[in-house]
């Protein structure tokens, strides 16, 4: 309880601190939301700017941001008339949490999988094939790679569409573009601890009970190199679902990412913070979740 406790006190000064960064950050930006609209009467500017309370002092508009962020009604949205921002998060994150999800299951499959063949074949030419094919998944961008993807398959193979969603094969390539980067990671992070588990005693000693090599490595040896795994979790939860803001576009996808992308160009205020303020409880929980996980997998931890 008193873990909890603590975790519950820095969570919500972390939450405070990003929306008061996000806040004045949006405010020092030179511009508004409305000078696109560049024949725009005053009158009607001075009454789009007081149904938004923009006319309000800087300090009253920021307690009313506190206020609404607390009670979860993240306002509307300046650039979609009629729709709040709510209602926007709601839309576009279900789109984004299911790619986002795809790519999650495809990097820990694929990241475990050749993380642990690199290191049963360590020195050999599975490992050395492994490691450089998570070092191009490291350098190569999403971007870039959602371009290769599409030139490939979908423009000379032509085995599957170049964007869209909704059916299987449209998320075939968003998904690989998206879950590229965490599985080089992944299988770099499992190959080097699974190479120090495997010369532990431990392992000696369930070699010398006469358990099988597929047990020692699977149950054994494989559940203490994956700790570090679970501690880049929370981390790639966020990096997945924020870099598909641009794989998003690419694939002209229907995701968050689309409204973010158009509310950065429009100078969108309260989608932008609300996005902002959706994904950093997102990245707090998924750390938070994290660190009760260490005890699960290794019951010597304590939190």
């Amino acid at each position: 309880m008193q873990y909890a406790g603590q975790r519950l006190v820095i969570t919500l000064i972390t939450l405070w601190a990003i929306a008061t960064l996000t806040f004045f950050m949006m405010r020092a930006v030179p511009g508004g939301p409305f000078d696109a609209e560049k024949d725009l009467p005053p009158a009607v500017r001075a009454n789009l700017e007081a149904r938004y309370h923009l006319d309000w002092p800087v300090w009253r508009q920021y307690l009313d941001y506190l206020y609404r962020t607390a009670v979860w009604d993240l306002g509307p949205s300046f650039t979609y008339p009629n729709r709040t921002v709510n209602d926007i998060v709601a839309e576009g994150f279900r789109v984004s949490a299911a790619l986002g999800a795809l790519a999650i299951a495809v990097a820990l499959v694929l990241g475990i999988g050749v993380g642990v063949v690199a290191a049963l074949h360590h020195g050999r030419w599975l490992d050395r094939a492994a490691m450089f094919a998570a070092t191009l998944g490291i350098s190569i961008p999403n971007f870039i790679l959602s371009g290769l993807l599409i030139y490939v398959f979908a423009f000379r193979l032509r085995w599957l569409p170049a964007g869209l969603w909704g059916k299987p094969e449209q998320a075939v390539m968003p998904t690989l573009a998206l879950a590229a980067l965490p599985t080089a990671v992944i299988a770099r992070l499992v190959r080097a601890n699974m190479l120090e588990v495997l010369r532990q005693d431990f392992i000696t000693v369930c070699h010398a009970k006469g358990l099988s090599p597929g047990r020692v490595v699977f149950v054994h040896a494989l559940r203490s190199a994956v700790l570090p795994v679970i501690t880049y979790l929370g981390p790639l939860a966020a990096g997945v679902l924020t870099g598909s803001f641009v794989v998003e576009n690419i694939f002209a996808i229907p995701g968050l990412g689309k409204y973010f992308v158009q509310s950065v160009t429009n100078r969108d205020y309260t989608v932008i913070m609300g996005v902002t303020m959706f994904y950093s409880v997102l990245l707090v929980v998924a750390n938070a979740l994290v660190d009760l996980a260490y005890r699960l997998v290794d019951p010597r931890i304590r939190l």
